[in-house]
């Protein structure tokens, strides 16, 4: 869990729909990159070429190299520590704003990134798992999953790993939930459990911030 600049990524991606997914809106990318301040203009720097790359990129490279990016230019910290609450959900520009983010923000900037480049939602989930973090209790984590398969093995982004790794391999996470844009899932499975919009409450809003940022 770390971080670094969040306005960048915003100008980058903005500059960037034209040759990434359609649904991303430039202007208001742009403008929303506008209001925010000068420090994330270094990290947009590095971010720009691969937003151009992941494209011709094959999944997995576009995976791995989503997760080593957002790994490497965000700090982990909790957010009674970047918002002086005890759960928030931050958009990607709020992230790059901060340079600082929890596992959910990790996992956020990840999936809308990767939507943005053109990776199908339907491919994508947000994951809340039980982690089991070195000889302490299990602690609730949440990770970004990648079917390359309807029933296939997903494959995870995780800010504690750079490596993109099977679920099968990471014996320390337990899933409890998923969801994305389209639906809400019980663990990794198939089996549905629900609307996420009336389930997470969180979610509609990050939503509803990514829209205005001009992600969605």
């Amino acid at each position: 869990m770390r971080a670094t600049g969040l306005r960048a990524l915003a100008c980058g991606l903005a500059l960037l729909v034209a040759v990434t997914a359609g649904g991303a809106d430039e202007v208001r990318m742009q403008r929303s990159a506008a209001g925010i301040g000068m420090q994330p203009e270094v990290t947009l720097q590095q971010l720009r070429p691969l937003l151009h790359r992941l494209r011709a990129l094959e999944p997995v490279a576009q995976l791995r190299a989503i997760n080593q990016f957002f790994n490497r230019h965000i700090e982990f910290a909790t957010d009674s520590q970047v918002w002086g609450q005890v759960d928030y959900w931050a958009s990607p520009l709020e992230s790059m704003q901060q340079r600082r983010g929890d596992c959910e923000d990790y996992a956020i900037a990840k999936y809308f990134s990767l939507v943005i480049g053109g990776m199908p939602v339907a491919r994508l989930r947000l994951v809340y798992m039980r982690a089991q973090m070195d000889d302490g209790p299990a602690q609730a984590h949440m990770v970004l999953a990648y079917y390359p398969t309807a029933d296939g093995d997903a494959l995870i982004l995780d800010n504690l790993v750079d490596e993109v790794l099977p679920a099968a391999q990471r014996r320390d996470l337990v899933p409890v939930f998923s969801f994305n844009s389209d639906g809400l899932w019980q663990g990794l499975g198939t089996v549905g459990a629900g609307n996420p919009a009336a389930r997470l409450t969180r979610w509609p809003e990050v939503l509803a911030k990514a829209r205005a940022e001009g992600f969605l």
